[in-house]
């Protein structure tokens, strides 16, 4: 039985989807939903050695972005009847996925593939994936 179900989002096509996923989950299983993100000061980001757009977007994003996609997703799904809430922190997004599922008591962590074919580490699918201390459900969207 799923009671929280989790989904990191930054407002991109392939957490849109993993969204809609998380929020199809919710519903059958009558669950709570949280909508997680991360966040680095535009400052912070620079140079910070990341190989892909789409993460390199997610961490340029500051917390006034982030926050603002968070809420317009929560208001959204309120007006669709799913009990959700929001969290997001600032760091390395995988990471911050990671605890922000432990601290919301996550039985499921919902995320979208972008990223899981690239044969470089650090790539955020594929460091949730080992790390979650839930399941993960990885959504393909590519």
């Amino acid at each position: 039985m799923l009671s929280t179900v989790a989904v990191g989002t930054d407002g991109s096509p392939t957490a849109s989807d993993a969204v809609r996923m998380a929020v199809d989950v919710a519903r059958r299983y009558e669950a709570k939903l949280v909508l997680l993100s991360a966040f680095k000061d535009s400052g912070s980001a620079a140079g910070t050695g990341a190989d892909s757009s789409s993460e390199i977007d997610w961490a340029s994003s500051g917390s006034a972005r982030v926050r603002e996609i968070l809420a317009r997703t929560e208001d959204e799904l309120r007006r669709q009847g799913i009990d959700c809430t929001t969290r997001a922190d600032e760091g390395d997004p995988a990471e911050v996925l990671v605890r922000l599922a432990e601290e919301s008591g996550a039985d499921l962590l919902v995320i979208g593939n972008k990223g899981m074919q690239r044969r470089v580490l650090g790539s955020v699918p594929n460091t949730v994936t080992h790390k979650a201390p839930c399941s993960v459900l990885v959504v393909k969207t590519t």
